[in-house]
């Protein structure tokens, strides 16, 4: 599935996808990824762990930071958002192995973390797709300014490059390493009604063989 939602949407619409598959909700800082979701599964920004909604597991990376807030403020920033990063992507692969379908938000939208994403999906077995929301720098700015979450320079220009390359790819039909990837902008995401996951459920990952001993 690959495609875009143009603004010019007249009634609201459902994006869907197979059971059980890794949606990666990304898009630049400040686009409006978090909003987004607390709007479709009535998330209120207080959760400290992934929330389930009927077949799917809906996980935000701001889940972990209120997991750790408080908790790390003797570690450096780096050291604190690699540690935020790692639980994030420990609650994706736990919920993966579960059979349920996923949705999470990943601000991240280079190389090596889609390939990440990806290795997860595989080994759960799941169909991997990308939803990117579609915003300008200056919007994604405003956004992270209403938020009191500004985004260094150096840091905001890493996001718009791998953005843009990323955007780039998609509209032009190539998902690779993810198998589809559908694009919104600002006005289709205010029309979004729901996400539906389709077909036959997805068996839950096997135990490793030394996991059963």
């Amino acid at each position: 599935m690959t495609g875009s939602v143009p603004a010019a949407r007249e009634a609201a619409q459902t994006l869907r996808f197979p059971a059980g598959s890794l949606v990666i909700l990304t898009g630049l800082p400040g686009a409006g990824k978090t909003t987004l979701l607390r709007r479709l599964y009535e998330l209120d920004g207080t959760e400290r762990r992934p929330v389930a909604a009927g077949p799917v597991t809906v996980i935000d990376s701001a889940q972990s930071r209120v997991r750790w807030a408080g908790r790390l403020a003797w570690a450096p920033k780096p050291a604190r958002t690699a540690v935020v990063f790692a639980t994030h992507l420990w609650r994706i692969h736990r919920a993966l192995g579960s059979g349920r379908a996923v949705i999470a938000h990943n601000r991240g939208c280079g190389p090596g973390v889609l390939r990440t994403f990806a290795w997860l999906a595989r080994r759960s077995g799941a169909a991997f797709h990308l939803l990117l929301l579609d915003a300008s720098p200056e919007a994604a700015r405003a956004g992270q300014r209403a938020r009191n979450r500004v985004v260094g320079e150096r840091t905001f220009a890493w996001h718009r490059r791998h953005w843009a390359a990323l955007l780039a790819r998609a509209r032009a039909g190539l998902a690779a390493p993810a198998a589809g990837a559908v694009v919104l902008d600002r006005a289709g995401a205010d029309l979004l009604a729901g996400i539906r996951f389709d077909g036959p459920p997805r068996p839950p990952r096997p135990p490793r063989p030394n996991a059963m001993r």
